[in-house]
């Protein structure tokens, strides 16, 4: 391309480097808010209409072109070109190709600076969206679950040794807790995403009679940015979305690792859906958890992301500065990445095969009923801390017999303390442990049933 044709060079004498042109150029990645371009454009072209600076004719003809450019976009036609850099002039390029100098009049107004920042913000609340749909589907596929296994125990931990019995509902539970909070961060900076930058054109606004409030309601935007110098250079809504995401990526890689310990032999709770693992291709009996693990992996790719744009825009006076070029890979690795990872989770995660009498097998192991016996000396008159000793000394004293504390006989344990009668029986069997935490948040079946059709409720309002 001879220099002359570019869009912005008309002080200079020289053609762009060929190397600087290839540098500096963000089309390869950028085209992807194609549609989003082409739809901020259609809101700047009405506006510019309503407020005098197009005729209608001329509007009706960038209209149309725009709708032409965003069909061929959408049916893969579209020729992009490095040389033209961007996606915004490309297809303003391509508009003028198309329409004549009409096509010219577009730009009036306005600026790549807004224009870029309108852009994201358009692409990114459509992707939380998208993300938000996600979590919904992975938590409605949990409740299923749960529900169904109110009643199953397993052994709950704490630094992965054997702490106290619960239900796998009520662990199922944990984790929809944690994508609910997800949701709601992420939903709290969708409303911090949808701001509208555009009409502050370059960085000091626009001398031309803009009316901003018609171009946010086309575009369906809450607010529009008060500050031209804050509108274009602002990416905490970016950087706000990557905390957000990596949040969330924290809670699939813990899941992940859960699942990966729970389908393990040495644990064997769990069987994972064949369709979302692998063999191995010299050891036949091999099933290897891939997508849990891949998902573990994939958080670091989030965090890096975080980091870049953190990095990118710590240094950075106002307003825009060519660095911004750079958070735009970053942020859409992220989507990608977290999107991927909902998406396998909400097939997956619905599909385990709990094994129901491994879980069980394990709870009975560990002395996991060691807190109910020293609640229930604490309840005949013994102080909590005495009762801890005592019980702390049937512990040792089951250790030695090799069995489990619920295993000992009762006339051992009352040769511990003369306080214990028969009743102790119930205390230390698996199910009247859970039953008895029977309170708002606790693990009894009840309850866990009770949070499921409270949480059932919550994600369909």
């Amino acid at each position: 391309m001879n220099h002359k044709q570019k869009l912005w060079d008309g002080r200079f004498t020289e053609a762009t480097d060929a190397f600087v042109e290839a540098f500096t150029a963000s089309v390869e990645f950028d085209q992807q808010l194609a549609h989003h371009d082409i739809r901020g454009s259609i809101a700047h072209a009405t506006m510019l209409q309503r407020v005098g600076v197009l005729s209608e004719s001329e509007c009706r003809e960038i209209v149309d072109g725009l709708t032409g450019i965003d069909e061929d976009v959408r049916a893969g036609h579209f020729d992009w070109s490095v040389a033209l850099e961007d996606v915004h002039m490309n297809i303003e390029s391509a508009l003028t190709a198309r329409i004549g100098d009409t096509g010219k009049k577009l730009h009036t107004g306005r600026s790549r600076n807004d224009q870029v920042a309108t852009d994201i913000r358009l692409y990114l609340r459509e992707e939380i969206d998208r993300i938000c749909l996600l979590i919904r589907k992975l938590q409605s596929g949990l409740l299923d679950l749960a529900e169904a296994e109110a009643d199953t125990i397993l052994p709950g931990s704490t630094h992965l040794q054997v702490a106290q019995p619960v239900t796998f509902g009520h662990h199922l539970m944990a984790w929809f807790e944690m994508i609910d909070r997800d949701h709601a961060r992420l939903m709290d900076c969708r409303g911090r995403v949808n701001s509208m930058p555009l009409g502050a054109a370059a960085l000091a606004g626009t001398s031309y009679p803009i009316d901003r409030s018609i171009t946010a309601e086309l575009l369906e935007f809450d607010t529009v940015a008060a500050n031209s110098l804050d509108a274009v250079s602002d990416r905490d809504f970016a950087i706000e979305f990557a905390a957000a995401a990596s949040v969330l990526m924290m809670h699939l890689s813990r899941w992940s690792e859960e699942m990966v310990l729970w389908s393990s032999p040495q644990f064997d709770f769990i069987e994972l859906p064949d369709r979302f693992c692998t063999g191995s291709s010299i050891m036949p009996q091999k099933k290897n958890p891939d997508v849990p693990e891949l998902v573990r992996g994939k958080t670091g790719r989030v965090f890096g992301a975080l980091t870049s744009l953190l990095t990118l825009m710590k240094g950075q006076p106002l307003a825009y500065n060519k660095d911004n070029q750079e958070d735009k890979e970053p942020l859409f690795d992220t989507v990608t990445t977290v999107v991927g990872s909902l998406t396998a989770f909400a097939d997956m995660v619905p599909a385990m095969r709990p094994r129901r009498d491994k879980m069980r097998q394990a709870a009975l192991k560990g002395h996991a009923t060691a807190t109910d016996l020293a609640d229930y000396l604490v309840k005949k008159g013994i102080a909590f801390r005495d009762a801890h000793e005592i019980v702390g000394n049937m512990v040792a004293e089951a250790i030695s017999r090799g069995l489990d504390l619920s295993e000992l006989p009762l006339d051992v344990m009352q040769a511990k303390c003369q306080t214990i009668g028969a009743d102790v029986l119930d205390v230390l069997t698996l199910e009247g442990s859970v039953n008895s935490r029977n309170h708002l948040g606790g693990t009894a079946p009840s309850q866990v049933r009770s949070a499921i059709a409270a949480a059932r409720k919550r994600i369909n309002e």
